[in-house]
């Protein structure tokens, strides 16, 4: 490859960059146009099987040349005949000369275009989901960890009810667990686009078997079963309907706001030095402040996920414009949109799974935080138990109205910590209770049903869910950033 082409042409970050090799590959010229060449035999194989005159010499020379792909023949004829699928019709022909005849017979663009985008979308899906269930077992093991870790709830971004840090990543990883399930669903529904013909009623087939109309249904069941599928699309255009594109892309995109949240919590959570994502000794946070270890990993998620959330919009409008039995426009789109939601997906999902195998916590500092807004929120408490103790409660409410206010304008005016607690022990008011302060301000007693939420989510959603991956999640390995 030139210097010129590679420094000095345009090349996509993520390819560069952020994707995996696999989900490159899959969106490669290679196995796009190699996949081509395979469908053309399938259909060789089918038509033959059926009566057609077509010899094993002529499918075993087609075979023996789906991967050698003269991809310069290919671009000088498209040059000249302005269509990718007949340039590649012809260059084949070449290779095969004895196949030459009978390549691509009876079938229209669509035949290898779609089918092909079919395949891949199906092999795409199947790289994801297991990333996809890495993550999720990472993060239970995260969860069950910190299932009692009291930590400050948040609503309005304000300091709210305590939870703990387990629960909260439960909440993380339900959203993931409807992102599992919607792209399993993708892939469950994903048919063959089949044998169809130019505008979907298979007439051209028809005419290949005298009007045998069975022939041709069987024609369509056996390249479907060939490419691996169960079952082909019963109707289409040219094309198969966008709106599988639709769903994909939309699961995909709700993927991108699953990751989006998550990393977001996360960024918050490291301005708040309770929770970092992994650091490397040699890693760099800012060229200027040498102390910064910036969260790089959740907002390049962020940023990837902003991006897969927009594409849903290409691939909605693409359905709907679709005019009739099909119209071109849809191709350039295609061509940006679905490649770049999966390796968009796919770049999120491999820097997701580095993030969530590394997660550091900081206990004493959630411990700080939580001392500092504990005293207020636990104003309910000490009123309970000094009426239990026989106390007036509105007369305590009021002396707990004042010292809260004392306390709040030593945080508020002079930057100082929460004195609340010191201001209840020095009160004899409250000397009825104080041999139970303690127990009254212990955060794990303001967490309510968090801990045990967690085992029950691990036990009613978690592992059923990881079940379907247990041979996959054998094999998983930790993962590293190149870049």
């Amino acid at each position: 490859m030139s210097t010129i082409r590679v420094y000095e042409g345009y090349e996509s970050p993520l390819s560069t960059r952020y994707a995996s090799k696999e989900m490159q590959f899959l969106f490669s010229d290679q196995h796009k146009f190699a996949t081509w060449r395979q469908l053309w035999v399938w259909l060789a194989k089918a038509e033959q099987s059926l009566g057609l005159d077509i010899t094993n010499e002529q499918i075993t020379e087609m075979q023996d040349n789906v991967n050698s792909i003269d991809f310069e023949a290919a671009a000088a004829e498209e040059r000249l005949t302005r269509h990718d699928v007949m340039a590649h019709v012809h260059v084949f022909a070449k290779q095969c000369p004895k196949a030459a005849a009978i390549i691509h017979l009876g079938a229209t663009s669509c035949y290898v275009g779609d089918n092909t985008d079919l395949l891949i979308l199906r092999d795409a899906i199947d790289l994801l989901l297991p990333r996809l269930a890495s993550i999720i077992f990472s993060l239970k093991n995260f969860a069950i960890k910190y299932k009692s870790q009291p930590t400050l709830g948040f609503t309005h971004l304000q300091p709210a009810q305590l939870t703990t840090v387990g629960k909260r990543t439960c909440l993380w990883i339900q959203d993931l667990l409807m992102d599992e399930r919607a792209l399993r669903r993708c892939r469950e529904d994903l048919r063959c686009r089949g044998v169809k013909g130019t505008t979907g009623t298979q007439a051209s087939f028809l005419q290949l078997f005298n009007g045998d109309g069975e022939k041709v249904i069987q024609l369509d069941k056996l390249v479907t079963k060939l490419a691996g599928f169960e079952k082909s699309y019963a109707v289409t255009g040219q094309t198969y309907s966008r709106k599988v594109d639709v769903e994909i892309i939309g699961a995909l995109s709700s993927l991108g706001t699953s990751i989006h949240k998550m990393c977001s919590d996360l960024r918050l959570l490291a301005s708040r030095k309770e929770i970092e994502e992994p650091f490397e000794s040699s890693q760099i946070g800012s060229s200027a402040m040498p102390y910064k270890r910036n969260p790089m990993r959740s907002e390049r998620c962020c940023a990837l996920a902003r991006h897969l959330i927009t594409l849903f919009s290409n691939a909605a409008n693409t359905h709907a414009t679709q005019w009739l039995e099909r119209t071109l426009d849809d191709s350039a789109n295609r061509r940006l949109t679905l490649s770049e939601a999966f390796l968009a997906a796919d770049a999120a999902l491999m820097t997701l799974l580095n993030i969530s195998q590394g997660l550091v916590v900081y206990p004493k500092v959630i411990e700080r935080h939580i001392a500092q807004e504990l005293p207020f929120m636990s104003t309910e408490n000490v009123i309970m138990a000094m009426v239990k103790a026989g106390a007036d409660r509105q007369v305590c409410h009021e002396k707990i109205r004042v010292l809260s206010q004392e306390a709040g304008a030593q945080v508020k005016q002079y930057g100082k910590d929460n004195d609340l607690v010191e201001r209840i022990r020095k009160d004899p008011y409250f000397e009825p209770i104080l041999n139970k302060l303690d127990e009254i301000l212990d955060a794990q007693t303001f967490t309510g049903r968090a801990c045990a939420q967690v085992d029950d989510f691990l036990t009613e959603e978690i592992e059923p869910l990881l079940e379907k991956y247990k041979e996959s999640l054998k094999t998983i390995q930790t993962v590293q950033l190149n870049i």
